[in-house]
């Protein structure tokens, strides 16, 4: 099968289109032909050596997000897949509980780009409240867009932030204040908030607690700025097959759809931190 491997760290363009044997689905595991696959930001991160913890070390193969069918039976499923052997291929083995059905309202390239998005927005605003202030940052981006509309859905007064171009956009989302991080600082357009979600990293946490009340929350699914105050909490998203299969309601934007041998222009892209919503690769 053809597939685009990591084989040293670095820009995109260690990204390398490779032929290599189908996997062999281990204990529990079912084989996948992947229709396709959702870029996210990690995937980058992780190519460039810069998610700590992880532990991972060329060669490896990237891609947490897919839609395909599963060889044994032809059932339609999408799902994420933790994995040194990802999803950037035509076939994957993955965990048969780490599956989800396809929506039938879905289709492959819009089921792809969800896994990620839907998990973290939903795990990470698991705890929100009606009533309350969130801030996004990133409002735009993959898990951004989607974290808008969950926050909403839960009553949340949803603050984003994201360049003007996109304000429309997140709107239409429900989201009910936007800032344009690219003229105003937010630190002085926005206080007295129950929740910051940062989405960027950076110093970014270190200047969101500036915004939060005292007994706010700092849900940080980039980096750790900001970790030693107690408002502060890491992020890591879990895989669930069950949360997957409640996420036909949520509104997936896809910017752009490539092939998967173009897998670095991919990367290029969402590197630039301008794409909205999600990028999808088709093997």
């Amino acid at each position: 099968m053809k597939a685009v491997d990591v084989r040293a760290l670095g820009g995109p363009e260690v990204l390398e289109v490779v032929d290599v044997p189908r996997p062999v689905p281990g204990p529990g595991e079912v084989l996948v032909r992947v229709r396709a696959v959702g870029v996210n930001a990690a995937d980058w991160k992780l190519r460039r050596g810069l998610v700590e913890g992880f532990g991972i070390v060329p060669p490896f193969r990237l891609g947490l997000d897919f839609s395909g069918v599963v060889e044994e039976t032809g059932d339609e499923v999408f799902g994420l897949v933790m994995s040194r052997w990802g999803a950037y291929a035509e076939y994957v083995a993955v965990p048969r509980d780490a599956l989800a059905p396809k929506p039938a309202s879905l289709d492959h390239v819009d089921a792809a780009a969800l896994p990620t998005a839907v998990l973290t927005a939903s795990q990470a605003l698991a705890d929100v409240r009606a009533g309350q202030r969130v801030l996004i940052h990133a409002a735009a981006g993959g898990v951004g867009h989607v974290a808008v509309q969950v926050a909403k859905a839960r009553g949340a007064h949803v603050i984003g932030t994201a360049r003007a171009v996109n304000h429309e956009f997140l709107r239409a989302l429900g989201a009910d204040e936007l800032i344009d991080h690219t003229a105003v600082d937010f630190t002085t357009a926005v206080s007295d908030v129950d929740v910051v979600f940062d989405l960027v990293g950076g110093e970014y946490g270190s200047r969101s607690l500036r915004v939060l009340k005292r007994d706010g929350v700092l849900i940080d699914a980039q980096g750790d700025d900001g970790a030693d105050d107690p408002r502060y909490r890491r992020f890591y998203v879990q895989p669930s097959a069950a949360e997957l299969a409640r996420a036909a309601d949520v509104r997936i934007h896809v910017s752009q759809v490539l092939p998967l041998a173009d897998a670095a222009k991919a990367h290029e892209l969402s590197e630039s931190g301008r794409v909205r919503g999600k990028i999808v690769l088709v093997p």
